[in-house]
């Protein structure tokens, strides 16, 4: 299968590049290597999955229209998995304009160039923070969506609205999968797990927004993984999975474990609630079991052991 992976030199998207060429797929990337974070990091992330100068790596941003429709045309991908995108809830507070580009219209670049070049399948990356403030836990696909709380959020249920539309009008397959705050190896430094770490580790204050009992619902990157994987495979006009653990975790019990890995206390800055936050993600799974197969196999204080042993192999290798 030949599989085109928008952000494919990030957290998510260089683990599944290197699953789907060990699978024997073709895989081409379309990354910005946006200054986000270290574009270096990026850089290494593709080194690490051999992908570092090969001519399947393609540089442009989604918001070229041109750009993506020439790598569309290249590449002739029977699969599109669309991951790029401005992430994080908090920074799409300061720039929801950039997020709203990015986010919708660079979707809409790339579900245009689908269609124009024949591509079967499109899967969009969405995120759980499109359930907003639910009112019932655990969350489910049936629920309504119609209150995000922050430009994100916003973002990414308009493109779900976007791959449904196109789906309908277009006949272009499509599935949306919601993430849950995924972690795990190469994860990117602004996100909760690997930015706790390395402050417990220096032994800098951690800041703790709220009481500590805002609750996440973890996934390691692996079951993420398999959980696009299966997508692939699904044959669908449109459908949405939450891709969870279901099994969330509070704050204050995601600090500890990480100090326990450690092997040292936290300093913990107490800060209030940020605008944007949602109180607790929790995915009901039972659909993604039912249809996908999805079987998450990675409880938090397992995966989070092996994202210190990442961690620390990296920064002995840096020393």
């Amino acid at each position: 299968m030949r599989v085109l992976v928008t952000g494919g030199a990030g957290f998510i998207g260089s683990h599944l590049v290197s699953r789907l060429r060990e699978a024997g797929h073709s895989v081409s990337i379309l990354d910005d290597l946006n200054d986000f974070y270290a574009p270096a990091l990026k850089r290494a992330n593709l080194a690490a999955i051999g992908m570092e100068g090969s001519p399947h790596f393609h540089l442009g941003d989604i918001r070229d229209t041109v750009r993506v429709r020439e790598v569309v045309a290249a590449e002739k991908p029977e699969v599109i998995v669309h991951l790029a995108a401005r992430a994080g809830v908090r920074p799409s507070l300061a720039q929801p304009l950039l997020y709203e580009q990015v986010n919708l219209g660079g979707t809409v670049n790339l579900l245009e160039a689908a269609r124009s070049s024949g591509v079967e399948k499109f899967v969009f990356a969405s995120s759980s923070s499109i359930y907003g403030i639910a009112n019932k836990v655990p969350f489910s696909e049936d629920d309504p969506v119609n209150l995000p709380i922050s430009p994100y959020a916003a973002t990414k249920l308009g493109g779900e609205k976007m791959c449904f539309t196109w789906s309908h009008l277009y006949g272009l397959k499509t599935v949306c999968l919601r993430f849950f705050t995924v972690y795990g190896p190469r994860q990117r430094p602004d996100l909760a797990i690997r930015k706790f770490t390395q402050m417990i580790d220096r032994g800098e204050p951690v800041p703790q927004f709220g009481d500590g009992s805002s609750g996440r619902d973890y996934t390691y990157v692996d079951d993420t993984v398999q959980g696009i994987l299966a997508a692939l495979g699904h044959d669908c006009a449109f459908d949405v999975f939450n891709l969870g653990n279901s099994a969330p975790v509070s704050l204050s019990e995601l600090i500890r474990l990480i100090e326990d890995c450690l092997g040292r206390k936290a300093l913990i800055e107490h800060l209030p609630e940020q605008p944007g936050d949602v109180p607790i993600t929790y995915a009901d799974i039972s659909k993604s079991r039912r249809v996908l197969g999805y079987q998450p196999k990675t409880p938090l204080a397992q995966g989070i052991e092996k994202f210190v042993r990442w961690y620390r192999d990296g920064r002995a290798k840096a020393a």
